[in-house]
């Protein structure tokens, strides 16, 4: 099969794991480039805290959105030096994903993008610690009405639903009394399972406001062009390409839920005919399948994914 519509997807937090993107390093130049350069533009060992962990210092916000970043991108780079004719006609990621498909798409720069990053992960860090928060993924319940209860218990403060992943799974998101009263109502409604998840904080929810406030002028005033690829974003789980747009979407993203599942299904209305996630993990992946997207999905996150890959890629270069 020929491949003409591809989409590029990148994970966002959680996904980190203490060594990622090492055999890239130790086997392309490119890639050991970019950790260097990430080290140099933030002026701190990244690298070292990628590769060595310990694991409860890379999994600390400001540094888990950063590396999974930098892993990203270099991850990105080797794959355009070695199928250079191997372009996305799309970009979407989870969450702080969406960052690197910005600077997939063309949109921003290398450099730039790791600076909002840094920004974004400490003021998200610092807002973790001064709020308490946590979140819940809920397995076994239809989207709306997971949002219709959260709507009916009425605590704007303490409960905001944050991610919707794929069918059957949707993450709440608000202070610890919040998830303990939004649980006992789900299950009550026949959620299947209400399980914590081991988050630094309450990301995507009303507790977010401060980081989000401190982030919108960093964003507002980034060299943000139109890129050369389309971007899905998770905001609106649509087309973005105005600028002003994109950059709306971005700031509003800190504390709105994340629209995945409807991003996919719109690249998959776009007649998208093959899905490369790039970056740690295959949790896209396995959203894909839940979503039942039309089009096949590899992985690229370590060299052997590029020798598993050559033949898809090979029908499109």
């Amino acid at each position: 099969m020929q491949y003409s519509k591809i989409a590029f997807i990148f994970p966002g937090q959680g996904a980190q794991y203490k060594g990622m993107g090492k055999e890239f390093f130790n086997s392309f130049s490119v890639a050991k480039e970019t950790f260097q350069e990430a080290d140099e533009i933030l002026n701190r060992n990244l690298s070292k805290i990628i590769f060595e962990g310990p694991e409860e210092v890379l999994t600390e916000t400001k540094n888990s959105q950063v590396g999974i970043f930098v892993t990203s991108v270099a991850i990105l780079r080797v794959l355009n030096q070695i199928f250079p004719e191997f372009k996305p006609k799309f970009c979407a990621g989870l969450s702080l994903g969406e960052y690197t498909a910005l600077f997939s798409s063309g949109s921003l720069d290398f450099a730039s993008c790791l600076q909002l990053v840094q920004l974004r992960g400490q003021f998200m860090n610092d807002a973790c610690e001064s709020t308490q928060g946590t979140m819940a993924v809920v397995l076994g319940l239809d989207a709306e009405v997971v949002e219709s209860a959260v709507q009916k218990l009425k605590f704007p403060d303490d409960l905001w639903v944050a991610n919707f992943n794929c069918p059957g799974q949707v993450v709440i998101s608000g202070t610890k009394k919040g998830i303990e009263i939004a649980t006992l109502a789900l299950k009550e409604k026949g959620a299947k399972r209400v399980m914590p998840l081991q988050v630094h904080g309450a990301f995507h929810s009303g507790l977010m406001e401060e980081a989000k406030k401190r982030l919108e002028p960093y964003i507002q005033t980034a060299s943000i062009v139109k890129g050369t690829r389309s971007l899905v974003m998770n905001v609106t789980g649509g087309l973005v390409d105005d600028v002003n747009e994109i950059k709306k979407n971005l700031v509003n993203q800190v504390t709105h839920p994340v629209r995945w599942e409807q991003g996919v299904r719109t690249l998959n209305d776009q007649k998208v005919d093959l899905f490369v996630e790039i970056g740690c993990g295959k949790t896209l992946s396995a959203f894909n399948k839940r979503i039942g997207v039309f089009a096949p999905t590899i992985n690229i996150e370590v060299p052997s994914d590029l020798d598993n890959a050559k033949g898809v890629i090979e029908n499109v270069c």
